[in-house]
């Protein structure tokens, strides 16, 4: 099994929006790239939702059969650890592998010894193509590395062979995931990562650094661009260096978690692959929730009076729907509009504050980010959010496509 060149994760918590989520790819190849398909949904996602991993694989069988889909697509078991992946194996054939609790735990003494020895003919000035100068990689670099990632790697490789040794051979995609760390990894510290991973014996056909900057929920990235356009440069040509280096499949390449909405970093992105020819993962996770909730204000009557409900009831529980994902939202509770406010808006007022749009003065990104994390409140809701989201599908679904192909696959894989 092989993940095409670009791909995108989407994610779908209430498993409604996939023939319009596969119209957005279809628009994408009539214009002349292939962006595959990837459904993602994480554990913590099921739990709060009430579905099952095999949910996300009925979803995206029915989407395809509905759109005559004949391109590969996958499901993505998001963020699995060896205490989660057991109800994924059967219907996914694309593991994250979740190792964030491993990184600054030390590995065995004798294992960081034999990495830093095994990477030695790699220490000082590394000609990577691409690099305008050699990349420095000293004994420290190396010894630090070990320290902070070996442990982690190793857990990635307990988990990589669990799933082998219980899918088909080549039957499903790796994703080795070490973006939720507070520290980005420097291009030096990817290479020896890149090392420890191929010691560890994983076909991982992508990997998630940790870039620097704040990738939040649902917003447009927050950071010097500058500095992420050199090191993503760096990090997309120090994956291809260590592809043919140490024998890691010949597609690997970088993944971007929380890659929704990050507009003002997607021209350096786009720019970096066309020069390296090189692949991307971008996983979008929960823009596709927010759209709906923009389709049902604009759609008015019960549509909007929802959308509404869900937005007084997610500030009236502000910390419950933030304190999980506290890392990656700045939510300003001072900046967000009051419930009474919003009972007073119209669509297309509910509409303007929501979509990422920050060109309108309306955009809101305290209420985004909000609703971004209050999808708890929906699920509460259960068959009556449903029955509303279907009634108002024709709105919704035009929202979720153009979102995604006019927002997302545009400026990173079309435009010049």
């Amino acid at each position: 099994m092989k993940l095409p060149k670009y791909s995108l994760g989407m994610g779908d918590r209430f498993a409604q929006e996939g023939v319009f989520q596969l119209e957005a790819i279809r628009r994408a190849a009539e214009a002349g790239v292939h962006v595959a398909p990837v459904w993602n949904k994480s554990h913590r996602e099921h739990v709060i939702t009430g579905t099952q991993p095999a949910d996300v694989r009925a979803e995206a069988d029915a989407a395809v059969r509905a759109r005559v889909y004949r391109e590969p697509y996958f499901v993505d078991a998001d963020h699995v650890r060896l205490d989660t992946v057991e109800a994924f194996l059967a219907p996914s054939d694309f593991f994250t592998l979740d190792v964030a609790d491993f990184i600054g735990a030390e590995a065995p003494e004798e294992d960081r010894r034999r990495l830093v020895e095994r990477c030695e003919r790699w220490a000082g000035r590394v000609p990577i193509p691409g690099f305008e100068e050699p990349l420095e990689v000293t004994r420290e670099t190396m010894e630090a590395a070990a320290s902070k990632y070996l442990r982690a790697v190793q857990e990635a490789g307990r988990l990589y062979r669990y799933i082998r040794d219980r899918k088909p051979e080549n039957g499903f995609i790796t994703e080795v995931s070490l973006d939720e760390t507070g520290e980005p990894q420097t291009p030096a510290e990817l290479l020896l990562i890149l090392a420890a991973v191929a010691e560890e014996g994983i076909a991982a056909d992508t990997i998630a650094p940790r870039f620097p900057g704040r990738f939040n929920k649902g917003v447009d990235y927050v950071g010097d661009v500058a500095r992420f356009a050199r090191e993503f440069e760096q990090d997309v040509a120090v994956v291809t260096y260590a592809a043919g280096e140490f024998g890691l499949p010949e597609s690997l390449k970088l993944s971007v978690h929380s890659g929704s909405d990050k507009f003002s970093i997607y021209g350096p992105m786009r720019r970096a692959l066309r020069k390296f020819e090189a692949g991307i993962h971008l996983k979008t996770a929960g823009t596709t929730w927010l759209e709906e909730l923009i389709g049902l204000a604009e759609a008015g009557g019960d549509g909007l009076a929802l959308a509404k409900e869900v937005y007084r009831k997610a500030r009236d529980r502000f910390d419950e729907m933030c304190a999980p994902y506290a890392a990656v939202i700045d939510v300003d509770p001072g900046a967000l509009p009051s419930a009474q406010k919003v009972d007073c808006m119209s669509g297309p007022e509910y509409a303007a504050s929501l979509r990422h749009d920050p060109t309108n003065p309306a955009y809101n990104p305290h209420f985004r980010q909000l609703l971004h994390v209050g999808f708890k409140v929906a699920a509460e809701m259960g068959e009556r959010y449903l029955d509303v989201l279907r009634r108002h599908s024709d709105v919704v679904g035009r929202d979720v496509t153009e979102n995604l192909y006019e927002r997302h696959i545009r400026p990173l894989f079309l435009e010049d």
